[in-house]
């Protein structure tokens, strides 16, 4: 445990930001396992509107910095180029 009054605040600070990312990062799986799915049943509507929500919850969290933001760009060309193919 820091004695120093300052690293104790980082370490609260530090905390409260890997739970908020570990947040995030578990949402952006979710929404890209989701899109998976719909792809492989043919749903294409429904496939289409999962990707727009996948894609935009991976600009928020590039926005954040939670991930990098050409991860973000990396990811999003994947699951276009599987919506398109």
């Amino acid at each position: 445990m820091a004695n120093i009054k300052s690293q104790i605040k980082r370490n609260r600070q530090n905390e409260a930001r890997r739970q908020r990312n570990k947040s995030v990062r578990s949402v952006l799986r979710t929404r890209t396992k989701r899109f998976l799915e719909l792809t492989e049943s043919g749903d294409a509507s429904a496939a289409q509107e999962a990707y727009r929500a996948a894609a935009r919850d991976l600009d928020k969290a590039a926005a954040k910095g939670v991930i990098h933001k050409n991860t973000a760009a990396n990811q999003k060309s994947r699951l276009a180029r599987r919506l398109s193919g």
